[in-house]
Formats: structure tokens, sequence, C-alpha cells
């Protein structure tokens, strides 16, 4: 699965996710565009799929915040 995005400031819009469960992962996308960066992790880190450590909606906050990071490291 790959994950696309905008980021401005913390600000995440324009959610793509390539592969995974399709219609769950439109949902999630139109869902949670504009939110913040920590606003996707308080709702979706750590939701698993089934007996998977992860899910989609993780993998979505897990790389918000590393695109978040990355942008503003110093």
């Amino acid at each position: 699965m790959e994950i696309r995005f905008h980021i401005e400031d913390d600000v995440i819009t324009g959610i793509r996710f390539i592969g995974g469960c399709d219609g769950n992962l439109k949902a999630i996308s139109k869902l949670v565009d504009g939110w913040t960066v920590e606003q996707i992790e308080e709702k979706l880190k750590g939701n698993t799929c089934g007996p998977r450590p992860t899910s989609c909606a993780d993998q979505l906050a897990i790389a918000v915040r590393k695109a978040y990071n990355e942008l503003h490291a110093a």
C-alpha cells in the first residue's frame, strides 16, 4: 500500500491510498481531509486490522507524523 497526501504546516489534505480496502480508504480520506497531524494521530493511531498489529488508518497516522517531523527537522 502507498499513501499520498499534501501537508502544509500541520494540515493534511489530498489523501490518496494506493492499495488496501478501496471503499474504506476513500471514506477515511474524505473524513480526515483538512485535519491536523495531531487530530489524525488522536483518532487513527493504534487502530488494527483483524489480527494484524496495524491498519491502513494506523499507517496514515504514522506517515503524516513522519512527514511533519521531516518538514520541521532542525
